[in-house]
């Protein structure tokens, strides 16, 4: 886990990003002394739902302040539970005349905070009620038969279609019960690579590497169990959804999942993963929901729905809709309906679930890719293709000190972008590329292989090959059919290509990037009609680059180093002259 903080402890940063919070959001106001966030726009003639709990859990709880969401939010401090004056506070800003739902998460300090507030406001007239939200799974009912299960990531469900059916004009029953049966029919578990920081704090507990904790909560509390060796994912979210689904589990079956009913996934953030591993644990989840319990989920929502601060964890939520309509008598279709329906609370999330129409396309594919290519110039199929072998050859070769190179100064991926973009090309010649010398068709396929591969390197190597071809299309296409194809018409090609190039870099020679090889090739190419010459420049171009400052590119983020003249030569440039090098080597002189 990281220890490191901006701020130092957490004194006064609670009322600070609740601030942040309301200052972008018209609808919203704050009560700073009771840290309580709620919606200006909420009508007394309606339920009022509210929620709250310890800070650190953002978005929770007041990310979720809006019309259709929650009335109000009262935060406490780090982990702690908000006072039942704050609570109180929070019910004064948002009266209503049907009544008030607490939605707790079930923790001791949450019941009996909200547990006195409810009281107090009882003593004042009309009718307040506690809803706890109880859909942890990883903790069992031996093991929870005192205190009850824990409230985690589930209860977003609990509070969106509660607050919507409150915003729809449901009575106060209707919507309580309907906020009770979300809550008899989610389940969740979660995951944490480790526990969280809390700023200020000296002592803290770490997770072993290669060890994972299954049944982590949100509080820093130890999970259910440390595994390790860490699993293969697969076999991690299997584990996570049979404390989910599996019925023989008498002691954590909570809901029963029927073959036909509408399930829901909710994934969350607990704060510390980053989006691109969790998405990809979303496919991963979804993909085994279909593969071990024939599962498809009508609703998905990944997200931080309640973190933990800055803890490596994730957890899943699984709602069985249909339990809810079966429990309620609700149409599932309404259920969807609340849920799909919009809301101003800031922090929940916009997914793309209404029918949306496929444009349909005016040009056809083919008329995209240059259905022409057999039209143009043909060459001997023996010899383009030893000429791309060589050049590919000499490149993957080369990889050892390109990577070498590029380590020195950058983030060391220049020799595996290089190997990939060559693979690619060779891939194509063995599946027969060059057997009917059309070089159109040849350039647009290497084009495609080096494409694939992605980075800037890719990215202007594909720039100045779909140029080329471009400028070869053209020129055979005004009309010489006859046109022959030599080193003349190739440069020409070649310099029509760079000045397109040159419309999407600010990269120049001297600049230490695979320009400085481009640039004198091509332009030397299109002078002189000699492909030899031209390769003989752009070597010279990527060599004249070593200790040289880069002005483009990451190099030029580096430090001292910046300056040495011990530099290696730009890797991609060196990458570049090799490649041509290598395509020389393989016509006949």
């Amino acid at each position: 886990m990281s220890t490191k903080h901006f701020f130092p402890a957490t004194e006064g940063v609670v009322v600070l990003g609740l601030e942040s919070l309301v200052s972008r959001n018209a609808h919203l106001a704050l009560d700073a002394p009771a840290k309580v966030v709620y919606d200006k726009t909420h009508s007394p003639s309606r339920v009022s739902v509210i929620s709250g709990g310890g800070s650190g859990h953002e978005p929770a709880w007041s990310g979720y302040v809006g019309d259709g969401m929650l009335a109000a939010a009262v935060n406490g401090e780090v982990f702690a539970s908000p006072s039942a004056k704050q609570i109180m506070a929070a019910i004064e800003h948002v009266p209503s005349e049907v009544g008030i739902i607490l939605c707790i998460t079930n923790y001791t300090g949450d019941n009996l905070h909200f547990g006195l507030a409810r009281e107090k406001a009882l003593g004042r007239g009309g009718r307040v009620e506690i809803l706890r939200m109880t859909d942890d799974v990883a903790l069992g009912r031996k093991q929870t038969e005192n205190l009850g299960r824990r409230g985690l990531a589930g209860n977003m469900f609990v509070l969106k279609l509660c607050g919507s059916a409150s915003h729809a004009g449901y009575d106060f029953d209707t919507c309580y019960n309907i906020g009770q049966s979300v809550n008899d029919n989610c389940v969740t578990v979660g995951s944490s690579l480790d526990h969280c920081h809390i700023p200020g704090r000296e002592h803290h507990r770490s997770i072993p590497d290669d060890t994972y904790v299954l049944g982590m909560g949100i509080h820093n509390e130890p999970g259910l169990h440390e595994i390790a060796p860490m699993p293969k994912v697969d076999d991690l979210v299997a584990d996570m959804l049979k404390y989910c689904l599996d019925p023989n589990d008498k002691d954590r079956a909570f809901v029963d999942f029927n073959p036909d009913d509408v399930v829901l996934l909710l994934i969350n953030n607990f704060g510390g993963m980053s989006n691109f591993e969790l998405e990809a644990l979303t496919s991963t989840v979804r993909r085994n929901l279909k593969k071990d319990w024939k599962i498809t989920p009508t609703r998905e929502y990944t997200s931080c729905f309640e973190t933990s601060l800055n803890a490596p964890g994730w957890s899943l939520s699984l709602l069985n809709v249909s339990g809810i309509e079966r429990a309620t008598k609700t149409p599932g279709s309404q259920l969807l309906e609340l849920l799909d329906s919009d809301t101003r609370a800031p922090a929940w999330p916009k997914n793309g679930y209404r029918e949306a129409k496929e444009a349909k396309q005016a040009v056809q594919a083919d008329k995209l890719a240059g259905d022409d290519a057999a039209a143009g110039p043909k060459v001997d199929p023996a010899t383009i293709e030893s000429a791309l072998r060589k050049a590919c050859d000499a490149a993957i070769k080369a990889e050892p000190d390109i990577t070498k190179w590029d380590i020195q100064m950058g983030d060391g991926d220049c020799g595996e972008a290089v190997v990939g973009m060559c693979q690619g090309v060779l891939k194509k010649l063995d599946a027969g590329l060059c057997k009917d010398g059309v070089l159109l068709h040849i350039l647009d396929e290497v084009d495609e292989a080096v494409e694939e591969i992605g980075g800037t390197l890719g990215a202007i190597i594909a720039i100045v090959v779909a140029g080329f071809t471009t400028q070869l299309r053209q020129l055979f296409a005004q009309g010489d059919t006859k046109a022959q194809l030599d080193g003349k018409i190739m440069g020409k090609a070649a310099g029509g290509a760079l000045r397109n190039l040159m419309g999407y870099t600010s990269a120049a020679v001297g600049g230490r990037t695979v320009m400085d090889t481009l640039i004198p090739f091509c332009e030397v190419f299109e002078k002189d009609g000699d492909f030899a010459k031209a390769v003989k420049a752009g070597d010279e171009g990527a060599k004249s680059t070593a200790g040289m400052k880069a002005k483009f590119g990451r190099a030029t983020y580096v430090g001292e180093q910046a300056e040495s003249t011990d530099m290696p030569p730009d890797p991609g440039a060196m990458a570049a002259a090799i490649f041509l090098k290598g395509l020389l080597s393989g016509l006949p002189q």
